[in-house]
């Protein structure tokens, strides 16, 4: 089965995926199923069972990664790559394994992998975050206060933004967050600590 295209959340899906029409909305039947039931459908070979899976997790898996990497284009191509990586992986997946935290695991590490190979193209710094100077006339409160929040979490050490992005936008808990990252429990609260705090010391001054 070859991957045609997956595109983020932000362009509309297409018609054709995996060499099966797309159509409009999913079966009902296969809205019942947990994402771990899907999983296990779809490594049999069920393609409608990926589609659903994608549907599902194609918007909060985009915002982790687009809030790990500012450049779109790169983001976009990292998102697009942990879907393929997914996809090699099918056969691999456990059924005890939680869906959510396996996707984000791949995911985690696929950024991480990117980030060793282009240390000096990807650059973190808060200055990179904003591209263009938008003028007070087009902004709104809610995209100022966006602006802010991405500039803040560009601050945190990468060990605390992971963490608390894999919270956030993964909806781990502490273990899960352990096992992605490679450490204890208690390590990830304290960094979800550390992390949280900073972020509203920033945001409030």
């Amino acid at each position: 089965m070859i991957l045609a295209l997956i595109l983020p959340p932000q362009v509309p899906a297409p018609h054709v995926m995996f060499g099966v029409i797309h159509v409009l909305g999913y079966a009902l039947g296969m809205r019942g199923f947990s994402d771990e039931q899907l999983m296990e459908q779809y490594a049999a070979g069920d393609a409608a069972a990926f589609e659903d899976l994608y549907a599902r997790y194609r918007t909060p898996l985009y915002r982790y990664i687009q809030r790990l990497v500012r450049d779109p284009v790169t983001a976009n191509d990292l998102y697009q790559g942990s879907w393929e990586k997914l996809i090699k992986a099918r056969g691999r997946y456990q059924p005890a394994a939680p869906f959510r935290a396996w996707l984000f695991r791949i995911a985690h590490n696929h950024v991480v992998d990117h980030f060793r190979s282009h240390r000096q193209t990807e650059s973190l710094d808060a200055e990179n975050f904003v591209t263009s100077e938008p003028q007070p006339s087009e902004v709104l409160s809610l995209e100022q206060k966006q602006l802010r929040f991405r500039a803040a979490l560009e601050q945190l050490p990468d060990e605390q933004r992971h963490a608390l992005l894999l919270k956030i936008e993964g909806g781990l808990g502490l273990d899960e967050i352990g096992k992605i990252t490679g450490v204890e429990r208690e390590t990830v609260k304290s960094r979800l600590r550390y992390a949280t705090a900073k972020l509203k010391r920033t945001l409030q001054s």
